[in-house]
C-alpha cells in the first residue's frame, strides 16, 4: 500500500461540539466553495439505543456529485441543509447500544462531520448501518473505506459480473483511481490482458510497474487513440468503465463480437447534472457486435461483503493485490477533496483523516 498524506495545520474537535458541512445548495458545473457551509454545532447528549461515532476517515467519492444535485438517481438527493451523505470509518465513544459497545471501531454513513450520534432508524433505502470491523484488523482503518470497504466491494463486484476469461483484453478507465485499480489486478488475477486508461504518464507509469497492468493509455496525450489501437491489436472484450464519455465511445468501436461492458460509473458527465447531460455516441455498437453492458450498483449487494472482505484481505495478506491512498488531512478540506476527485487528481483512494482511533 501506498499513501500519500497532506498535513496542514487544522483546529481540534471536542466530543460535545460538532463540525459538519450542509448542502447549501446545488451546484450547476463544478461544486464551488458556496455550495456546502462548514458550521460548528453542538450535540445532544448520547440517549439509551443510541451511539456517538466519532469519524476518523472519510471516504470522498465520485458520486457524492451526484447526491449533491437534484438529479433522478439511486438514492434522494441530499435536501438542501441537511449534513452532506457521505461513508466513513470511526469508533464509538459513547454507547447506548449494547451491538456497539464504546471503543468499537465501525463503517457506515457517518456524513462529511466529525461526529454522527446515531440510532439506525433515520437511514435512506440502500444505506448500511453501523458495523463493527474485524477484530484484530487484518489491514489498517483506512483500508476500510478503500479496498476492504464498498470500493473493494464495487471493483469485487465489477469484475465478478464481468467474468474476464484467460487471454481475454479487459480495458480499465480510471485505472489508478479506487475502484479501477482493484479491478485491473483482479482481473489479471483471473488471466486477462488488462489495460488501463489513466491522466498522465506517471500514472500510467505506476498502473504497469506497481499495480501490474499489460498496458496504460495516457488519456491526456493528443494521441490516446492511437494509444488505445495499439494497445488493443485483438479488440476488446471487457470493459470494466468508470467514466464515460469520447474514451469510453472508441472503446465501444473496439468491442469483440460478445463483448460485455460492466458500468460503474460516468464520471465524465457528473459536472454537467443541473444542466445539458452528454450522452455517448457509439452506443449502437452493442448492437451491431452483439455486446451486453451492465450497470450495476455495490449498494445492492451488501449481502457480498463478507466475501469480497474476506477474499480481498487474503489477497493483500499475500501481496497479491496493492492499493493507494490520497489523504488529506482534517474535514475542511473535504470539499477541496471532492473536487480533486471529479478532476482526477488522485492516485488510489480518496480520504479525509479526522482523528486516529484510541
Amino acid at each position: 500500500m501506498t499513501s500519500t498524506t497532506e498535513k496542514p495545520s487544522t483546529a481540534g474537535t471536542t466530543a460535545r461540539t460538532n463540525r459538519a458541512f450542509r448542502l447549501r445548495r446545488r451546484p450547476i458545473g463544478p461544486p464551488t466553495a458556496g455550495d456546502l457551509e462548514l458550521v460548528e454545532e453542538e450535540l445532544p447528549e448520547t440517549g439509551a439505543g443510541q451511539a456517538l461515532v466519532r469519524t476518523c476517515y472519510l471516504s470522498v467519492d465520485p458520486t457524492t456529485r451526484i447526491w449533491m444535485s437534484d438529479y433522478r438517481a439511486y438514492m434522494p438527493p441530499v435536501p438542501l441543509g441537511q449534513v452532506m451523505r457521505g461513508v466513513g470509518v470511526g469508533q464509538v465513544i459513547e454507547s447506548g447500544r449494547d451491538d456497539l459497545p464504546a471503543g468499537t471501531l465501525v463503517t457506515g454513513w457517518p456524513g462529511w462531520q466529525g461526529y454522527c450520534l446515531t440510532d439506525e432508524t433515520d437511514l435512506l433505502p440502500m444505506q448500511f448501518p453501523f458495523l463493527p470491523l474485524p477484530d484484530p484488523l487484518p489491514a489498517p482503518i483506512s483500508a476500510f473505506a478503500g479496498p476492504l470497504g464498498h470500493t473493494g466491494l464495487t471493483a469485487y463486484l465489477g469484475i465478478d459480473i464481468g467474468r474476464p476469461r484467460p487471454g481475454e483484453t479487459v480495458v480499465v478507465s480510471a485505472a489508478a483511481g479506487a475502484v479501477g485499480s482493484i479491478a485491473g489486478q483482479l482481473a489479471k488475477i483471473n488471466g486477462a490482458r488488462v489495460v488501463g486508461v489513466a491522466s498522465g504518464q506517471s500514472k500510467c507509469r505506476h498502473v504497469v510497474e506497481t499495480l501490474g497492468f499489460d498496458a496504460c493509455i495516457d488519456r491526456l496525450g493528443s494521441d490516446w487513440r492511437q494509444q488505445l489501437d495499439e494497445a488493443t491489436p485483438d479488440g476488446i472484450d471487457l470493459d470494466s468503465e468508470n467514466v464515460g464519455g469520447e474514451i469510453m465511445d472508441h472503446v465501444l468501436m473496439r468491442l469483440n463480437v460478445g463483448g460485455r461492458i460492466v458500468l460503474c460509473g460516468m464520471i465524465s458527465s457528473y459536472n454537467s447534472l443541473g444542466g445539458d447531460i452528454p450522452g455517448q455516441k457509439a452506443i449502437s455498437q452493442l448492437l451491431m457486435q452483439r455486446a451486453s453492458m451492465q450497470g450495476f450498483l455495490v449498494l445492492d449487494h451488501l449481502d457480498r461483503f463478507g466475501e469480497a472482505g474476506a477474499h480481498l484481505a487474503g489477497l493483500l495478506a499475500t501481496g497479491r493485490l496493492r492499493y493507494d491512498e490520497t489523504v488529506v488531512e482534517g474535514l475542511h478540506r473535504a470539499p477541496e477533496a471532492l473536487t480533486r476527485i471529479l478532476e482526477g487528481a488522485n492516485v488510489g483512494k480518496m480520504l479525509v483523516h479526522l482523528a486516529d482511533p484510541v
